[in-house]
Formats: structure tokens, C-alpha cells, sequence
């Protein structure tokens, strides 16, 4: 009987906040049961194991840690996004980027890795220094940078810290999201979230491009595979920048006619 396997099952159900019998009534099983399985009194079975990770709401790469614990194979792969089996994979991300022109639009990994990006994306990341392969994460370690880059940095970067630390809780904890939030509230000093981020409808990042006088305000809606069964999509977010002013949507046409001319 595993002990290792009831560490994990404690871990991940203090974790999401529930109690024994609260994790018990939501997968249909007494809290004995689940009691058991945490001392290794008992030993769950492969299909018990899946059944509580879709209670705990546990990400496909943990579920395999599950699985390892208590003695049996990884039910999740972790395929190269260029494998030839994820063409269709591919082929559907160059379609939301593609045609969300003028608006940018990316796709990244759970650690803010660039995967892909449309060309309006593309100018936009290249204002910050950050080009494909390369992590968002490092632009929102650098504050000065982003001051030069963000007309409302303070703002932005209270945002994200609220934003890394939900993103950690989903996986359970995360030592590069962790240590980004670190970083991002050193940097903030006094200015940490406060009530009126935490509760803002939305939180517009302010770019400034050029000399700074021109400014894009945008605002993003996030995407992801419903159904993923493999570890890399599971973790594979679309993000989709739109106007939040009028000022920027006209720029972004503009931009859009001047490059087909």
C-alpha cells in the first residue's frame, strides 16, 4: 500500500481547499475511503485514481504523478507541438492567430513561452524584445523595461500578480510562477494589489510605441483545448489581444492597410 500515493491525494485536496468528506461527496465515495487512501490503509485502483484527479481538478502532467505513486503507467504523453501527429494541433493555433488580424494574438505555454504569434503579435513583442522561444515571464522580471514599455506598468503588473498566482494554484504550485510573483511584488514594494485590481472589470495594458506619444491599449481574452489529452496541449493558452479604445483599433487597421500596400 503506498504512502507516497496518500502524500499526493493530501497534498493536492488541502490544495483545492476541501475536506476529506467534501472530497469524499464529490466523487461518490465515503470519507473512510478517502481517509484510507491518504495513510495507505488502502490502495486505490487506476480508474479511482483518474476519477479523483477529475475531482481535484488535477493538470494531465500531476495526474501521472498520481498514477506513479501507486504503482502504475503515465496515462498522459507530453508530444512535441511540432510531432507530425499534432499537425491538426497546429493547423487549428495558425487559424485563431491568422485570423484575429489586426489584433494580436500568441499562443504560449504555462510558463509564458512565446510558441506563436500573427504579425500584428509579432510588432508588438518586438517593441518589448521578446521574439518566439522566448518567456513573457522574463519582460515582467525587468520593471524599468516595462515602464518604458508600459504607459500603466504599476497597474499592469498588479494584474499579473494576481494572474501568476491563480495560474500556480491550478498546477498545484509553481516554482517558476512562484518566483515570478516574487519578483514582480519586490519590484512593486508598497504598490501590492489592492481591492480596485483585484475587482476591475479589465485591466487595459497601455503600449507605448515609437517615441512613446502614440500609445496601443489592449485588452486579452485567453483560450485553451478543452479536451487535451496530451500534457503539452493541456498547457498550450491562446491569447487574444483586443482594442480597448477606438484610437487603437483605428492604428491596427491603419497598420493592417499600409502593409498590404
Amino acid at each position: 500500500m503506498s504512502t507516497q500515493f496518500g502524500a499526493i491525494l493530501k497534498q493536492w485536496r488541502e490544495t483545492r481547499r476541501l475536506s476529506q468528506l467534501d472530497l469524499a461527496l464529490n466523487a461518490n465515495v465515503s470519507a473512510r475511503h478517502i481517509s484510507f487512501l491518504e495513510t495507505g490503509r488502502s490502495s486505490p485502483s487506476r480508474a479511482m485514481i483518474l476519477h479523483l484527479c477529475e475531482q481535484l481538478e488535477v493538470p494531465p502532467f500531476a495526474r501521472n504523478d498520481f498514477l506513479n505513486a501507486a504503482g502504475f503507467s503515465p496515462a498522459y504523453k507530453s508530444r512535441d507541438l511540432e510531432d507530425e501527429e499534432m499537425g491538426y494541433v497546429n493547423r487549428a493555433v495558425e487559424w485563431m492567430l491568422e485570423r484575429h488580424a489586426p489584433y494580436p494574438a500568441m499562443a504560449l505555454d504555462k510558463h509564458w513561452v512565446v510558441k506563436a504569434v500573427n504579425q500584428p503579435a509579432d510588432f508588438l513583442l518586438l517593441g518589448a524584445g521578446i521574439s518566439i522561444g522566448e518567456s513573457l515571464l522574463d519582460l515582467l522580471a525587468d520593471p524599468e523595461k516595462m515602464e518604458l514599455i508600459l504607459d500603466n506598468a504599476q497597474e499592469v503588473m498588479q494584474h499579473m500578480v494576481i494572474r501568476l498566482k491563480t495560474e500556480s494554484a491550478y498546477l498545484g504550485g509553481d516554482d517558476i510562477l512562484d518566483q515570478a510573483v516574487e519578483r514582480l511584488s519586490c519590484a512593486l514594494g508598497s504598490h501590492l494589489p489592492d481591492e480596485r485590481i483585484a475587482n476591475s472589470a479589465i485591466i487595459p495594458a497601455r503600449y507605448r510605441a515609437g517615441t512613446g506619444e502614440t500609445i496601443f491599449s489592449f485588452f486579452s481574452t485567453l483560450s485553451s483545448f478543452g479536451t487535451a489529452q496530451d500534457i503539452a496541449l493541456s498547457e498550450l493558452k491562446i491569447e487574444l489581444l483586443f482594442p480597448a479604445d477606438e484610437i487603437t483599433e483605428q492604428m491596427l487597421l491603419q497598420l493592417q492597410e499600409s502593409e498590404k500596400q
